[in-house]
């Protein structure tokens, strides 16, 4: 089976009998050593076996000889200096809070309805800035399959990335609960009135923190 790294995007084959067929496997990728999940092995209609795909998060229905669709690679014409943002919020109350500041900010915004939608949105596309849910698409937080996600992401990428997490649990700006999730900042929903305020400190924290390390790379 062809087994493609959610962290570079590289792609390489296994053989079928060398994977477990009633658990997920795990692998490293031979580039940047991301761990790859591999869902345990299902029989087809036609008796041949495949990945059971309703148990991964990481794998899509999509076939990528099936060529180019729009639909699903947004952003094609964002102009070169443009920047985007990934909203992965099912509150309407806050998502409608977020996205006039997101607007202000000059962010040409994507809302995902769930997580594989936002997966398969991150596949394709580099995103400057994410705020997510803790609670998207998950009943339970620690499972959220957008935040697994990017805590695996591969460094050089997810630097790139100001990933802000919603939650309830956690108190606004706790760096300590921030570093523990794998997030760049933490607001809490009772704190969502003020997000415009909270999010232009936290960029601003982040671009300063990262300044001497990007004038090293230029």
């Amino acid at each position: 089976m062809e087994i493609i790294c959610e962290s570079c995007q590289s792609k390489f084959r296994i053989a079928d009998e060398k994977l477990p067929k009633d658990k997920t496997a795990f692998l490293k990728c031979p580039k940047c050593q991301n761990r790859i999940s591999v869902p345990p092995l299902s029989k087809d209609a036609d008796g041949t076996d495949k990945p059971d795909l309703e148990e991964d998060f990481f794998s899509f229905d999509e076939d990528e000889s099936d060529g180019y669709e729009s639909s699903d690679k947004p952003f094609d014409f964002v102009e070169e200096e443009g920047k985007t943002a990934l909203l992965c919020e099912s509150d309407p109350m806050i998502t409608k809070t977020i996205k006039p500041v997101l607007d202000v900010l000059e962010y040409h915004i994507t809302e995902a309805r769930n997580s594989r939608e936002a997966l398969k949105n991150m596949r394709y596309h580099n995103y400057d800035l994410i705020v997510v849910n803790e609670y998207f698409d998950a009943k339970n937080p620690d499972a959220n399959g957008v935040l697994i996600y990017l805590e695996r992401l591969h460094m050089a990428v997810r630097r790139n990335i100001f990933l802000t997490m919603i939650t309830r649990r956690f108190r606004t700006m706790d760096n300590m609960a921030a570093f523990q999730k794998s997030v760049n900042m933490i607001v809490n929903v009772d704190n969502i009135a003020d997000f415009d305020k909270i999010l232009r400190r936290g960029m601003a924290d982040f671009g300063i923190f990262y300044q001497a390390y990007k004038d090293c790379l230029a």
